[in-house]
C-alpha cells in the first residue's frame, strides 16, 4: 500500500533547504539546544510538580537534535508502525480484487511519492516533537523499545528565530520548554502512552475505508502541494485526512483523542509561558511575535493543506487546551490540576475542554467526597 523507502527518498529530495548556517555555527546551535533541553527538564519538573515514575517506565528518554531529513526519517518510521494494522486491512481487501497484486505494487509507489511530498512540506515547519511511539531504527537510534524520544529540528528553530528577529538564546530555550513538557507528561504518567496507543489502534481497527477513497484523499493533498488542484479558501468544508471517519465508534474515539491532545498541547503552552518569565527574559516579545506569526497564517496553498491535513485543528488544540489548563489552575491550583493525570477516567472530555468548571465539578467532587 505504501512504499516507505520511496516516501523517505521523495521527501528528502523535495524538502526545502534550511537556513544558511556555517559548520561552526551549526555545531554551536546543536550544543546549545542540548544544553537547553537539559535545563528545561529541571524547570518543567519544578513548575509542574511532575516527576518521572521510575517504577513504571523509562525516565531517561533521549533528546536528539536533527535536521529536516532526520525528522522525515523518524516520522516515516512512526507512521509505518502506527498504520500497519490499517494498511494490512486495506491490503487484504485489495488482494481479493482482480489485478489486486499489480495494483498494490504500483499503488505503493504512487502513495510513497505522495506521502513523501506531504512530509517534505511539513519537515520545514516543525520546531520540535516528542515521538511517543518511536521505534528503534538504524537511522535514528536512541529510543528503547516501547519508549519515546524528543526531536528538536535545528534548522527550523534557526529559521523561525531569524524570521521573528528575537534572541536566539531565549527562543531556543522557549521551544525546549514546550517540548520538554511533553516528555515530562509521558515519563511522569506511566499509563498515558499505553492509553493513547490503545485508542489509536482501536480507531484504526474500526476503520472501514475503501483503499481507493483513502489513497484519493492522500492524492488530493499531494496535488494541492504541487499546485495541481484549485487552492481552497479558508473555511473550505472539504474534510481532512483524519475526518475519514465511517462509524459512530470512531467518532467517539476521535472525540476522546482530540480532548487528550488538546490537554497535552495546551499544558505545554501553559508551562512554556509560566516558566518563561523566570528563565527567558524576552518571553513576552517572543510570545507576541510567535502568535502574530500564527495569526498571519500563510498562503492560500498553506491554508488548503492545513485544512486537508487537520493542522488547523491542531492550532485550535493549542488555544483551547491552554485555556482549559489556565482556568483549572486558577481555580484549584497546580496540585488540583494534576489530578488530571490520575487515570484515563480523570482526563477531560471534549466538552469539558470547553467548559473547565464541568471537569472540576466532576473530578474534584468525586475525589473529595
Amino acid at each position: 500500500m505504501v512504499d516507505w523507502n520511496l516516501a523517505v527518498a521523495t521527501a528528502t529530495r523535495l524538502v526545502r533547504p534550511g537556513p544558511d548556517v556555517g559548520r561552526d555555527e551549526a555545531r554551536a546551535v546543536v550544543a546549545e539546544l542540548r544544553r537547553h533541553a537539559k535545563a528545561a527538564e529541571e524547570h518543567v519538573r519544578a513548575y509542574t510538580r511532575m516527576l518521572p515514575d521510575g517504577a513504571h517506565g523509562n525516565t531517561d528518554t533521549p533528546v536528539l537534535v536533527v535536521d529536516r531529513t532526520g525528522w522525515i526519517k523518524a516520522n516515516v518510521a512512526g507512521f509505518r508502525e502506527l498504520l500497519t494494522p490499517l494498511l494490512g486491512k486495506m491490503q487484504e481487501r485489495r488482494s481479493g480484487t482482480p489485478g489486486g497484486a499489480v495494483l498494490g505494487a504500483v499503488g505503493g509507489k504512487v502513495t510513497g511519492v505522495e506521502l513523501g511530498m506531504l512530509l517534505s512540506f511539513l519537515a520545514s515547519r516543525i520546531l520540535g516533537q516528542y515521538e511517543t511511539f518511536a521505534p528503534v531504527t538504524r537511522d535514528l537510534p536512541g529510543a528503547p523499545e516501547g519508549g519515546g524520544r524528543l526531536l528538536l529540528v535545528a534548522p527550523n528553530i534557526v529559521h523561525v528565530e531569524r524570521e521573528l528577529g528575537v534572541s536566539p538564546h531565549d527562543f531556543r530555550l522557549w521551544v525546549c520548554l514546550h517540548e520538554e513538557t511533553h516528555r515530562t507528561q509521558f515519563t511522569a504518567v506511566p499509563w498515558l502512552r499505553d492509553h493513547l496507543q490503545s485508542e489509536i489502534q482501536a480507531f484504526l481497527a474500526a476503520t472501514d475505508v475503501d483503499p481507493g477513497t483513502f489513497l484519493e484523499r492522500l492524492r488530493e493533498a499531494a496535488q494541492a502541494l504541487a499546485g495541481g488542484r484549485p487552492e481552497a479558501e479558508e473555511g473550505d468544508p472539504s474534510p481532512s485526512l483524519v475526518e475519514l471517519v465511517q462509524t459512530p465508534e470512531q467518532r467517539d474515539i476521535l472525540g476522546r483523542l482530540t480532548a487528550v491532545m488538546s490537554l497535552l498541547e495546551g499544558h505545554a503552552d501553559f508551562v512554556m509561558d509560566g516558566v518563561g518569565p523566570q528563565v527567558v527574559p524576552s518571553v513576552a516579545e517572543i510570545r507576541e511575535k510567535f502568535q502574530q506569526r500564527r495569526a498571519r497564517g500563510a498562503s492560500r496553498l498553506d491554508l488548503a493543506l492545513r485544512k486537508l491535513l487537520g493542522l488547523d485543528a491542531k492550532l485550535r488544540q493549542y488555544r483551547d487546551g491552554e485555556r482549559f489548563v489556565r482556568a483549572v489552575v486558577d481555580q484549584v491550583g497546580m496540585d488540583g490540576f494534576n489530578r488530571v493525570w490520575t487515570s484515563p477516567n480523570t482526563l477531560p472530555t471534549k466538552s469539558e475542554i470547553a467548559a473547565p468548571a464541568d471537569w472540576i465539578a466532576r473530578v474534584h467532587r468525586r475525589t473529595d467526597s
